[in-house]
């Protein structure tokens, strides 16, 4: 039965390339009747044609690689090592090509070990990605001669079919729990949040409740009674909570000497109905009304997580250098840029946090400290099978201000708060500026 599937599979193939190569034959026999002539038709035909920059800073960028190394990494290094996905990526790319040249070519081409010299890759978002390779075969005369040559070869990995999968249907009536976790680190910047989050959510009666946690260490948890480091902020919250007569805001205490994201919802989770929709927000964002609906509609139970991606300002001691400082925080290329390297925000059902903590035990018995090297985001993609969604979110806004990277942290995330914390003091232009006036300072 498989011989006789193999075999037929194999004829409805075969079939369908002839037909591939009959409709590329079409059409390029009609590009020619077309105002561009034979150049109408893109290659490789049938694809998308390339997408067509309109300004400079819509150019795509080619990334220079070897076997080994890559020349564009994510952290900005300006060399890595080709591991995982990417290596995978090279060496299906130049087989393919090896494999074309010695189908296509006469006389036969023999691989050396290091074939590849040069390669370049783009990706496309019209069409997929591209490569630009240069290898260096042995091409065996027929009297037994070899030489050996550059051979240039492009090659596409067009887009898949785009499909439209199904998904449970959402509504926007679903109530919001607002975590906000506040340190004795970050207490002076609740007033803010407060003023920012009463605009948005209180005056528009929005079905949202803000819960504040707030985490003392040991000593603090001890001088409460006579010196409660968060006084200041509960006296704000009661002033809300006189001003808006139906809102109540209410505040859990927490005791701990490594304050985690883990170890906090914890505490939340246990306090909560299994259906209970979180946002775990910070204290520097900017929470608006349309934020919160994005919120409910990509927030799927026991489907889909939201990890939505802020726009983070720059230090406005150098993106307004010598400048008129704004009165708010615009969505503007020097303004700031939207940071990748923070996992903070989140939207998840209780329900789906409970099951992947659940996973997450076992490891957690063996490993204590993995507690507090990991953070929510990590959680839910090695021990849930959800659909873990991270979007750029316009309306989620964050003013800069300076962290300190806890070195308790795994290595990764440690890494990550230290590159969101360098990006986000300027745009390049803006810190060359900087640096070129200081050195005008410093001469004269």
């Amino acid at each position: 039965m498989y011989r006789l599937h193999k075999h037929f599979a194999q004829v409805e193939l075969e079939k369908t390339y002839q037909e591939i190569q009959q409709l590329q034959l079409e059409i390029q026999n009609t590009s020619s009747l077309s105002a561009d002539g034979d150049h109408g038709a893109t290659w490789p035909i049938g694809i998308t044609p390339p997408f067509q920059p309109k300004t400079r800073f819509e150019v795509l960028r080619w990334d220079y690689f070897t076997e080994e190394q890559l020349y564009s990494c994510v952290d900005g290094s300006p060399k890595c090592e080709l591991h995982g996905v990417d290596m995978a990526d090279v060496a299906d790319v130049v087989a393919t090509a090896m494999e074309e040249l010695t189908r296509k070519s006469q006389p036969v081409l023999h691989i050396r070990k290091q074939q590849l010299v040069n390669g370049y890759r783009r990706f496309d978002p019209t069409r997929g990605m591209e490569y630009t390779l240069d290898l260096q075969v042995e091409v065996v005369t027929q009297k037994g001669h070899s030489r050996s040559v550059i051979k240039r070869v492009h090659l596409v990995r067009p887009l898949s079919e785009v499909e439209i999968i199904p998904m449970p249907y959402v509504t926007e009536a679903s109530r919001i729990n607002v975590i906000l976790p506040l340190t004795a680190h970050d207490r002076d910047h609740a007033s803010h949040f407060l003023e920012v989050y009463a605009a948005a959510a209180f005056e528009s009666r929005e079905n949202a409740v803000l819960t504040f946690l707030f985490i003392y260490d040991p000593f603090e948890a001890q001088q409460v009674v006579q010196n409660d480091i968060f006084a200041p902020v509960k006296a704000r919250i009661a002033e809300y909570e006189r001003k808006y007569a139906e809102v109540k805001i209410p505040w859990i205490s927490v005791k701990t000497d490594a304050p985690s994201q883990i170890k906090v919802m914890d505490i939340i989770s246990k306090k909560h109905p299994v259906d209970t929709l979180f946002f775990v927000a910070g204290v520097d964002t900017e929470v608006t009304t349309d934020f919160l609906s994005r919120c409910r509609m990509n927030t799927i139970n026991s489907w889909q997580v939201f990890f939505p991606i802020h726009f983070q300002g720059y230090n406005p001691a150098i993106a307004y250098h010598n400048q008129a400082l704004p009165a708010a925080l615009d969505l503007l290329r020097d303004a700031g840029r939207f940071d990748r390297d923070v996992f903070h925000e989140a939207c998840f059902y209780n329900a789906d946090y409970m099951a992947a903590r659940t996973r997450m035990a076992v490891d957690a018995q063996e490993n204590e400290d993995i507690l507090e090297t990991l953070d929510i985001y990590d959680m839910f993609v090695k021990y849930s099978s959800l659909h873990v969604f991270r979007a750029m979110e316009p309306a989620l806004l964050q003013r800069y201000r300076q962290h300190a990277c806890n070195p308790r942290l795994s290595e990764e995330m440690y890494h990550r708060c230290m590159q969101s914390s360098l990006e986000g003091l300027g745009s390049r232009s803006q810190l060359a500026m900087v640096l070129f006036e200081q050195e005008q300072g410093n001469s004269t």
